[in-house]
């Protein structure tokens, strides 16, 4: 350890002055390596040896212990914020890994001006689970619940091939195991990497399932690689048979009504989507192959239609839809603002749906009703455009042939009207 320092080269260190004429001297942003010491950078290493001040979680600075400066363990971060505000010393904050990466960066870039801080990064410990376990890495996504919420990053995995996963105690691979087993989504191969980096370092090779009965360290990185879906059918992003739905039959958007809706939706990704009344869900699980990336939420009362809803999304391998099981308009209020919503059944509740939407609704967002009944649709738009909404109403009319002895022939099919409204268009 004695001979770290000797790399050090002269560092032109450039003042600053702060809003009170005091002088600030640059911010270092250091990221350790897996190895020690020796895994930085000879540039790296003389900034530290300059540094008047190292600031990083206890293990960080145990790689330094010869370094004779002041030494302040890296705790809360407003307290630390406070000190590099007011401090004129030379400081180098040790982080793990690349600093930009899911690191401390972000929080000191966003409260300090940017020409004060300097970056130096170092290999992730994302980058060297992958090359332990032999595995590339460029074409996974990357994504932390440490400290985070979980269904929003579970939205991402689920969509994902390779999923490269940050934990914590509560957000555990066990927890991310049982949520993508509720899902239908459990055809992972599951790297548990322990410790990296340390000498208790361990690699464990899993299904989701297993990660159940593992008691990881908590310092892990959870690496889902993509192996099969649990139903290897195919089915088309668009346009499933009616057939293929658990449902009641009354109580399905049927496949050309649900491809002229979805096509009203107009749908992108990342988008938050309410499917009220889902029924089947089958316009939800339509919606959520053409977003991979959205949230569906899906609102049911009926208790069959729950059970069929849950037997559909997992039969198909839903990833981002989420059932809510409630009376429309309750159940919307805990909901994120959609910017589409499809109201497929209203439960005779359609003026207080219309209402509560209206009120949750994103600029340019789009409301799809469907009705099979002159007065939902005379209601519908009549309350819409009280609303300051500008509708369109489409007439769907679908008749399909049928065998008749030796002969075919076309039997229709009760119109549907699709109610397409948009909030403050001409």
């Amino acid at each position: 350890m004695a001979g770290c320092y000797s790399l050090h080269r002269t560092v032109a260190a450039i003042p600053e002055r702060g809003t009170k004429g005091m002088t600030q001297q640059k911010i270092y942003l250091v990221g350790t390596g897996m190895a020690g010491w020796e895994g930085f950078s000879s540039k790296a290493l003389e900034i530290i040896g300059k540094a008047e001040v190292l600031v990083g979680h206890q293990r960080h600075l145990d790689i330094f212990p010869e370094f004779s400066g002041q030494k302040m363990v890296l705790g809360d971060l407003s307290q630390l914020l406070d000190f590099l505000q007011k401090t004129e010393k030379r400081v180098a904050v040790l982080a793990s890994g690349d600093p930009t990466f899911f690191g401390i960066s972000r929080f000191l870039l966003r409260n300090l001006p940017k020409d004060r801080i300097e970056i130096f990064t170092n290999v992730t410990s994302m980058q060297y689970a992958f090359s332990r376990i032999k595995e590339p890495w460029d074409d996974a996504i990357f994504v932390s619940v440490h400290g985070r919420g979980m269904h929003a990053a579970l939205d991402r995995i689920v969509s994902a091939e390779k999923a490269c996963i940050l934990t914590d105690r509560i957000n555990s691979p066990a927890a991310i195991a049982a949520e993508l087993i509720s899902r239908g989504a459990e055809g992972y191969e599951a790297w548990l990497c322990e410790d990296l980096g340390l000498p208790s370092e361990k690699f464990t090779r899993s299904d989701v399932r297993g990660l159940l009965e593992l008691k990881p360290s908590e310092l892990n990185i959870l690496i889902l690689i993509r192996t099969y879906e649990p139903n290897l059918v195919h089915y088309p992003l668009i346009g499933i048979d009616d057939n293929e739905f658990q449902t009641s039959k009354k109580l399905i958007t049927k496949q050309e009504v649900r491809a002229v809706t979805l096509a009203k939706l107009q749908l992108q990704d990342d988008l938050v989507m309410w499917d009220i009344g889902a029924g089947s869900s089958s316009v939800s699980i339509e919606a959520s192959n053409l977003m991979p990336n959205g949230r569906i939420f899906a609102i049911e009362r009926n208790s069959q239609c729950i059970a069929f809803i849950n037997e559909n999304l997992k039969k198909f391998c839903t990833r981002n839809v989420k059932l809510v099981e409630a009376y429309a308009p309750e159940g919307l209020e805990d909901l994120p603002d959609p910017d589409r919503v499809f109201i497929g059944g209203a439960g005779g509740q359609l003026e207080e749906i219309i209402d509560a939407v209206d009120k949750r609704l994103k600029p340019e967002g789009v409301i799809v009703l469907n009705a099979v009944t002159l007065d939902t649709l005379t209601k519908a738009v009549e309350y819409l455009e009280d609303h300051g909404h500008t509708v369109e109403a489409t007439c769907v009319n679908i008749s399909k042939t049928r065998n008749l002895t030796e002969y075919k022939m076309f039997e229709a099919q009760n119109p549907v009207y699709i109610i397409t409204a948009r909030k403050g268009n001409d």
